[in-house]
Order: C-alpha cells, then sequence, then structure tokens
C-alpha cells in the first residue's frame, strides 16, 4: 500500500477518536464553581463527570473522600507510561496533593489524555491512600465514564475508579499497574 494511503488512513483513525466539542453542551448543568473542589482544574473535572453521568453525585455524597486528577497523559509504544498530578479531598475539604505513575509492559502504540477520580470507600481506604504508597495492581479496573454507567460500579478494595477520555488514540494489550505518591497541604 502507497505510504500516503497508510498516513491518511491512520490520520482518519485518530481524528475519529478525538472528541468533537464545541465548547456549550445545552444539557449541562453541573458548574466548575458549584463543585466540591478548590482547584479550577479539579473543579471542571468534577463537573466534567457529572454531567456525563448524573449517578455519579452518590459515589462524592457518600465516598468518605476522593482523588481528582484532571488531566492524566499516557502513551506508548511496547514499553508505555501515565503520570498526572491531582488533589485529594476528605468529605470535601482538600487534604493535599498526589501524583499517578504507570509503568505499562505488553502490546501497545500511542498516546491519550483521561482525567481520572478516586474514590475512597472509607477512612481506613483514605489513610491506606494518604501513607505514600499505595498502588492499584494490574487487575484494578477503572469505569470508563458514560451516561449510566456509575448505577453498575462499586467499590473494589475500598475504592471505585472512574475515567473520563479527553483525547488520543492508544491501541493496547498490556498489564501494568497505578502508583501514587501524597502530600499533605
Amino acid at each position: 500500500m502507497p505510504r500516503k494511503v497508510i498516513i491518511t488512513l491512520l490520520s482518519s483513525l485518530l481524528l475519529m477518536q478525538l472528541p468533537a466539542h464545541a465548547g456549550w453542551n445545552p444539557l449541562a448543568s453541573e458548574k466548575a464553581a458549584d463543585q466540591p473542589a478548590s482547584g479550577q482544574a479539579a473543579a471542571e473535572t468534577i463537573a466534567a463527570f457529572k454531567n456525563k453521568d448524573p449517578g455519579i453525585k452518590v459515589f462524592f455524597d457518600k465516598a468518605h473522600g476522593y482523588a481528582v486528577f484532571p488531566t492524566v497523559g499516557k502513551g506508548g509504544m511496547g514499553i508505555g507510561g501515565a503520570y498526572g498530578k491531582g488533589e485529594v479531598y476528605e468529605r470535601g475539604k482538600l487534604l493535599g496533593t498526589s501524583s499517578l505513575s504507570q509503568l505499562t509492559i505488553g502490546f501497545q502504540l500511542g498516546g491519550q489524555a483521561y482525567s481520572e477520580i478516586i474514590f475512597f470507600k472509607d477512612k481506613a481506604t483514605l489513610d491506606q491512600f494518604k501513607s505514600g504508597n499505595f498502588a492499584f495492581s494490574a487487575q484494578a479496573s477503572a469505569v470508563a465514564i458514560t451516561a449510566g454507567a456509575s448505577a453498575d460500579a462499586d467499590y473494589n478494595n475500598g475504592v471505585a475508579i472512574f475515567t473520563l477520555a479527553k483525547g488520543g488514540l492508544m491501541y493496547e494489550a498490556s498489564v501494568g499497574g497505578q502508583k501514587f505518591s501524597y502530600t499533605a497541604k
């Protein structure tokens, strides 16, 4: 196949995967200013999750705490990785900051950006996260937020993880877990 055809096909696939945002959603009732977050990026992320799936409000209302990572960048070609910075809250009050890092090995190609929110069911799980040596195994799974996705979601080992794609294209069949650091404010 000629090189131009391959490049055109790959470019088309990439563009089809990018979300189309007009900057205004008439159905979006949640505003960043109304969210339980002190940082603007975290507030906008929470509003985006709630607008995508209003059912996630139950997790914000009932969880003991949560960590909000507005942007996690991920990329790979055989070996991959991801990194993002976020804020950690207990009952809506900012406790500190956190960083997320991930190393993956396996078939993977591309890059993407996404937001991630981790809910902590109880104080013990939040305290374990704040110890600064918290990690998810490769078997931990996140729920990709879509309308109604939170209805079937539940805690696993005291945490519930939700992600929201921001853009990019990544093919992967890889293994790797996430590791977190925590710094009190």
